[in-house]
């Protein structure tokens, strides 16, 4: 859910099957639940004394509400207890014990630590520990190749932790959650969760970029993109219209469209169509963007005036997202049959 944070969209995922909707901060949560949205999982470490009040009267002011965080230090354990024993949730808050890797962002750097912060947590009264989560989108190893052998070791960890949970915790309350994120190497997370292991799980993908995919950075490194054996072929679903404004050299036109309306921390737009011209775009590239104007390079004889309409994608759909508070559904003939809401 924090990818494109709509709650129109929210609501076909858990329609089409979602066990629940991601958040990345308490105000994102407050966001989802103010739509009245029954099971949040805050992909993050909660550690504001505000919000974990606020929480606290949610969940005990709705029994039928569920929401779950992450945990990564005694520190952490220690702020969620003190908060909750001061704002009763009238149950205890189920969280996820985070595990991550060097150089990597948050989570638990060892098992051992990852453990001891499963115990902490599960001692102090106001929590239980309810799995164990982690986020492999951001490893790399040089080589596409050992990106993914690094992946799949960070899997298997996780999947391993979760046994040696259910070893010092035991096996009460069901199923540990094991719980990856990333959108490129789903396919070999889910191998590696989904192995047998000593302790039941359920695994949950958390893989949010699927929903619109994109025609630059997802899109290479998916499993179709990569020609993994049996992977899904995603389509890019988000395309951005920008107008010609000028031609003012033979081989640059200036589209209004720029750094306000894409992405480009993980590659520029990609020109993809011109509205009504059957003409190709191959060749055509997107070299710089400023606040409100894209430099498209074309061959001089392209004929493509002010005015045309251009499309684009895009790389990286979390970081266009966020900049639109209005989406247009268009069908597969580009006719408008919905609109959703983003609440960045």
């Amino acid at each position: 859910g924090k990818t494109a944070m709509s709650p129109e969209l929210a609501a076909r995922q858990l329609a089409h099957g979602a066990w629940g909707i991601t958040v990345a901060s308490i105000g994102q949560l407050q966001a989802y639940r103010a739509f009245g949205f029954p099971r949040l999982l805050l992909a993050n470490e909660l550690t504001d004394a505000t919000g974990i009040a606020w929480l606290a009267g949610e969940l005990a002011a709705d029994p039928g509400f569920e929401a779950y965080c992450y945990v990564d230090s005694p520190d952490g354990v220690a702020i969620l207890d003190d908060v909750l024993r001061r704002h009763p949730a009238g149950r205890p808050l189920p969280v996820l014990v985070e595990i991550g890797h060097a150089g990597g962002r948050t989570g638990c750097r060892t098992d051992e630590q990852a453990l001891a912060v499963a115990k902490a947590a599960q001692a102090s009264g106001t929590l239980t520990v309810a799995g164990v989560a982690g986020y492999e989108g951001i490893i790399s190893g040089g080589s596409e190749r050992q990106t993914l052998t690094e992946v799949a070791a960070f899997g298997r960890r996780l999947r391993g932790l979760a046994d040696a949970l259910g070893d010092t915790l035991g096996e009460a309350g069901g199923p540990r959650i094991v719980t990856a994120g990333g959108s490129a190497y789903f396919d070999v997370i889910a191998a590696e969760l989904t192995a047998p292991g000593r302790t039941p799980v359920q695994v949950i993908l958390r893989s949010g970029a699927y929903l619109t995919y994109d025609h630059g950075f997802y899109g290479t490194v998916s499993p179709a993109g990569r020609g993994a054996p049996g992977g899904p072929a995603l389509r890019p679903a988000l395309e951005l219209w920008a107008r010609v404004l000028s031609r003012p050299e033979p081989g640059l036109a200036l589209l209004g469209a720029g750094r306000r309306d894409a992405g480009f921390d993980m590659g520029l737009p990609v020109p993809l169509r011109v509205l009504g011209r059957a003409a190709s775009t191959a060749g055509w590239a997107i070299t710089e963007l400023n606040d409100q104007h894209a430099y498209l390079r074309l061959d001089a004889q392209a004929e493509l005036r002010p005015g045309d309409l251009v499309g684009l994608g895009i790389s990286h759909p979390c970081t266009t997202l966020d900049k639109w508070r209005v989406l247009v559904v268009l069908n597969d003939d580009d006719r408008v049959i919905d609109l959703v809401h983003a609440f960045f």
